[in-house]
């Protein structure tokens, strides 16, 4: 499984909807689920982002897929980072040379 990080905002509708937030949450840990992915941690922060989620997916696809079906409801904007753990790191920098 691949790790990402997704970083994510409400827009002016997830905001005024933002008590159906916690609902939205759940649907979308079960449509990951039904990827065969998962949430792996969640946390809504302050400063730049309002949420930060860990989750894994079985590619790049699903990931972008899971993105794309979130960004389409119109409640949150997302950027997704692909996460190397560090045993990749390390490979990855013994690589270079």
């Amino acid at each position: 499984m691949t790790t990402y990080i997704m970083l994510a905002n409400w827009t002016d509708q997830g905001a005024r909807n933002v008590t159906a937030s916690p609902g939205r949450l759940d649907s979308a840990k079960q449509a990951i689920k039904e990827m065969g992915g998962e949430f792996k941690a969640f946390f809504m922060t302050m400063g730049r982002y309002d949420m930060v989620i860990v989750c894994e997916a079985p590619d790049d696809a699903v990931q972008a897929r899971l993105c794309l079906q979130l960004g389409m409801l119109g409640n949150v904007r997302t950027e997704t980072l692909k996460a190397f753990p560090e045993a990749a790191y390390r490979e990855i920098i013994r690589s270079v040379g």
